[in-house]
């Protein structure tokens, strides 16, 4: 069932992803297929830069392409997480020892975002909505599912973000969809900690073979959780991002 644009408003649930690509051509062509994406482009959207382009499923927002200004910015997927005041959440993660990449700024009338790393390093984003809440479906196949943060320190970062999003993450009812790994559990230990955005499928099989088709790679076989079967993949750019099954 979809869960469209009405999810919980909580600082700190996951809000929208987006991925920083060289050739937004070719990333339409990949998840088009892989996940049935349709696609507008910025002109329609308002999103921002040329060559950015919102994906849609079912004519509902699900994520966004943005040619990367800079061949030298890393070729990744990034989760954002609802704020209601992205200047004063930034002011929190610098003082439990963050750091701000990009100060908040508006985009347009669709809301605010900023970009910034814990402690660790691992890079998010912030998104403080205006028109436009964040996604407009998830939790179905082809759309967000999962946020994981792989990290060096999971007691550290749990308790830097479990001060930065308590009530999302421990508060009364909540239901994250964001969990925390040691970067070992999962990786070589040199890899940076970061945080891995997972898209639902229904067959994770499946999903491995359409990528390995459309010239994306496996990055770790398939793996149990306790949130399910999992397994890391990349584009034909190098943007890794996990598939999901539940």
């Amino acid at each position: 069932m979809a869960d469209n644009g009405a999810f919980e408003k909580r600082e700190g649930v996951p809000c929208w992803v987006d991925a920083q690509l060289s050739d937004v051509e070719a990333g339409r062509r990949f998840y088009g297929e892989l996940f049935g994406w349709t696609f507008q482009d910025a002109e329609k959207t308002e999103e921002g830069a040329a060559g950015t382009v919102r994906a849609c499923l079912d004519g509902e927002p699900i994520a966004a392409l943005v040619r990367k200004t800079d061949g030298r910015m890393p070729t990744v997927w990034t989760v954002y997480f609802h704020t209601p005041d992205a200047a004063a959440l930034a002011a929190r993660i610098r003082a439990g020892g963050g750091q701000i990449v990009t100060p908040p700024h508006p985009v347009g009338d669709l809301g605010g975002a900023a970009l910034a790393a814990d402690p660790d390093g691992a890079v998010f984003g912030l998104w403080q909505p205006g028109r436009r809440t964040g996604f407009g479906r998830r939790h179905e196949p082809g759309t967000f599912a999962w946020a994981e943060l792989y990290t060096r320190d999971t007691e550290a970062a749990n308790a830097f973000y479990g001060d930065l999003f308590h009530d999302a993450l421990f508060g009364a009812d909540a239901s994250p969809d964001f969990g925390r790994a040691r970067v070992s559990d999962v990786f070589p230990a040199e890899m940076p900690p970061h945080f891995l955005v997972h898209f639902l499928v229904e067959d994770v099989a499946a999903g491995i073979a359409t990528v390995a088709r459309l010239g994306g790679r496996v990055r770790v076989p398939p793996f149990e959780t306790s949130y399910g079967r999992v397994a890391v993949v990349s584009d034909g750019q190098g943007a890794s991002f996990a598939l999901l099954q539940r």
